[in-house]
């Protein structure tokens, strides 16, 4: 029979969950592990399109500069537990891993599953016991201290110490719906606002449905404010003469954002590594005003490099129609929107276009305009950006400063990072924390 003063419970299968276990559980300690799904690590699964990044091999200071929110709150624990530490970890339970473009860490073989798999045997080598298709309802105290949990069938399992490690709200499907933020609420724990981070953008643009599935590279996008967003209660104010606190305004054609790298179209606007880590940038400015995307095609020329590319492209077409001039220049399927955006007319010959209308198509190629009509939702964002406020949270251990026993880790935390690795080596440098404070306590 194991005594309650040894008995770690960890709430929560996934990336932080299962590195805290085997943290404990190195530690002597016996631990439980309860994971609603009927398997571990669901969302590692998709992590990475099914591949996993792992972490990033960039030094220190990048990690820290890719961390968009509290990345102060990290200094112990990815201290105490770096990127090489991650790599390290895996390395010796043997899953070798592969460094790829822009520093992403991903296993060499390619399969998110056989890091879930890593994690699963060595929890079972160091006896933690794992349960699936178990649902933890809420956590219980005593006295300002954590004394168990309770499970959905109603049973009650006591505990010294438990590790809440239930994700945010993104990817719903594999079983982050919140319960993380409600049990820390129960305890008097701040929650901040919480939005889908990570996502893809949805353009007004109709013509963006003939975009679909085109791959961009080397292209560069700057995000500007557009008009400002008034809201009815403001807008009712402003009628009746009321004085309020006014909103300092964003001013117009302000740069908000600027990536250089890949994107993809959808059949509703624009996704891709530059565009998902511009979400988590501009989510604080999306109710606040208009947002204006430009898109630079050409972000290697000038525009005046790029009007001597044109004339001489059109030097050797000078026989041929415009709309048979730009295949050297674009993509198939950019050609026809670009003459259209052009206001060249699509038969007129290339000998016969004047200086003003080739001016207009570098500006089109320079400078391709879409108005933001909305991100994307919780059900493919990456991340949740917001959640359990880090001041009420002991940065080293990852303890609650409110009730004694209960530690938080991973994305149930208000912590989140752009794309590369960055998001999961969080996971595994809270829960490493909060595995490790627990067994010493």
């Amino acid at each position: 029979m194991v005594s309650v003063e040894d008995r770690i419970l960890v709430v929560g299968g996934g990336a932080a969950g299962m590195i805290a276990a085997i943290m404990a559980a190195r530690k002597k300690k016996k631990v439980e592990l309860y994971e609603k799904n009927e398997k571990l690590g669901k969302k590692i699964y998709i992590t990475g399109k099914g591949r996993c990044n792992i972490t990033n091999a960039s030094d220190l200071e990048n990690i820290f500069a890719n961390i968009v929110t509290n990345s102060k709150f990290m200094f112990s624990s990815l201290y105490s537990f770096t990127n090489e530490d991650t790599i390290k970890f895996f390395d010796e339970l043997g899953l070798k891993t592969k460094v790829e473009r822009g520093n992403r860490v991903f296993p060499v073989s390619d399969h998110s599953s056989d890091v879930i798999s890593t994690l699963e045997r060595e929890m079972r080598n160091l006896g933690v016991k794992i349960h699936l298709n178990t649902e933890v309802t809420c956590l219980q105290e005593k006295d300002g201290r954590v004394t168990g949990i309770t499970l959905a069938n109603g049973s009650f399992v006591e505990g010294s110490a438990v590790i809440v490690a239930t994700g945010g709200l993104s990817y719903p499907s594999t079983g982050s719906t919140g319960d993380g933020y409600r049990f820390a609420k129960e305890f008097g724990h701040e929650i901040t606002p919480r939005y889908p981070s990570l996502v893809s953008i949805h353009l007004q643009e109709e013509y963006v449905k003939e975009l679909q599935g085109l791959s961009l590279k080397n292209i560069e996008v700057t995000v500007t404010a557009g008009e400002a967003n008034i809201s009815e209660a403001e807008t009712e104010n402003q009628d009746q003469g009321k004085k309020g606190k006014k909103k300092k305004k964003i001013p117009e054609g302000k740069e908000l954002y600027r990536a250089f790298g890949e994107m993809l179209f959808t059949h509703f606007g624009v996704s891709g590594p530059v565009i998902l880590s511009g979400t988590s940038i501009l989510l604080p400015f999306l109710n606040e005003c208009e947002l204006i995307f430009h898109l630079d095609l050409k972000p290697a020329l000038s525009y005046e490099q790029l009007d001597a590319r044109i004339l001489r492209d059109f030097e050797e077409y000078k026989n041929k129609q415009f709309k048979n001039s730009l295949e050297h220049l674009l993509p198939q399927k950019l050609i026809g929107i670009i003459i259209t955006l052009s206001e060249i007319a699509p038969d007129k010959q290339v000998n016969a276009i004047t200086k003003e209308e080739r001016t207009r198509l570098v500006e089109c190629l320079k400078n391709m305009t879409f108005r933001v009509a909305r991100f994307g939702g919780f059900n493919e964002a990456v991340v949740t950006k917001g959640g359990i406020k880090v001041k009420e949270i002991d940065p080293t251990t990852m303890e609650s400063k409110l009730i004694n026993g209960v530690y938080f880790v991973g994305e149930v935390l208000d912590l989140d990072a752009l794309t590369g690795g960055y998001n999961l080596q969080i996971a595994w440098s809270t829960g490493v924390a909060a595995g490790r404070a627990v067994a010493e306590n």
